[in-house]
């Protein structure tokens, strides 16, 4: 039986991705630290797991070994993001996101090798397009997935020959629970007023998911399950067509970039102001 693990299954992208390899007939191992959010799925075999710990990630693959033999496919799907500008985050908020999105995600592939190597695997990352772009207010997300697409666009060059595939998943919003948990990691330190324009773009425009140009969870998956039963997939997979639209305005010129970047902000800040204005 093909066999797959999934992190960050409790919810959101992950939890698709579990139910969306187990309704096609694979073993699945769904891992989280949210252990209320894993024993709600059905279907899996579950454990709680921290990408950020060794001895996690060491247990887990060697329970694989020992029931299922291999691996056919990773998907590294568990992260955050921590919003705010860059001045103001806390260091210890920045070594977090990079700690849980980019040592995690890289831990968990580079353990899941050897059996992946045994099956002729796959190994996926859940990416974003801030991957490849930038928004203000998202530094630190955005250098965690462009960290993220760095590693596995080498990985997969170093691996080509054993017969490994790694490949990037690139959605832009999704209508998952991210935006709520991001609301959260956007307080607790102080908001320079230099930032003020940011933090209301931020706060309740769906710059932070959500909105009319998301997709669902379950696209997401589909492409992740399309990813990994292909024989050659592609080296990234940009979801529905806001991402890929996103993705395009990296070939205009930086100056037009950072103009729409800013024009963009400060439109959403004062839509972010006046909803506000007409609800007092």
């Amino acid at each position: 039986m093909d066999t797959v693990l999934v992190t960050g299954a409790a919810s959101g992208i992950g939890r698709a991705t579990a139910q969306q390899f187990g309704t096609r007939g694979w073993q699945v191992y769904a891992t989280d630290v949210d252990v209320d959010g894993l024993a709600t799925l059905e279907g899996c075999h579950t454990a709680t797991v921290d990408v950020t710990d060794q001895n996690d990630l060491d247990h887990i693959f060697e329970r694989i070994r020992e029931e299922a033999g291999g691996l056919n496919a990773v998907v590294a799907n568990a992260g955050y993001c921590q919003p705010g500008p860059l001045e103001d985050l806390p260091p210890e908020r920045i070594d977090r996101q990079f700690a849980v999105n980019v040592h995690g995600t890289l831990r968990t592939i580079t353990t899941a090798l050897p059996l992946l190597r045994q099956r002729d695997g796959t190994a996926i990352a859940v990416s974003s397009t801030h991957g490849r772009v930038t928004t203000p207010g998202m530094g630190a997300y955005a250098a965690s997935k462009h960290a993220v697409e760095g590693m596995l666009d080498t990985l997969r060059v170093e691996v080509a020959t054993q017969n490994v595939h790694v490949t990037l998943i690139e959605p832009a919003w999704v209508d998952t629970d991210l935006a709520a948990a991001s609301d959260r990691h956007l307080a607790g330190f102080e908001r320079s007023n230099r930032y003020a324009n940011i933090y209301d773009a931020l706060d309740g425009t769906g710059l932070l998911g959500g909105g009319p140009l998301a997709v669902s969870p379950e696209r997401v998956a589909a492409t992740i399950y399309d990813a990994s039963t292909a024989e050659t997939p592609a080296a990234r997979y940009p979801v529905g067509l806001p991402a890929k639209l996103i993705l395009a305005t990296r070939w205009l010129p930086e100056p037009i970039q950072d103009l729409g970047q800013r024009v963009t902000m400060g439109a959403l800040g004062a839509l972010c102001r006046f909803r506000r204005m007409i609800a007092e």
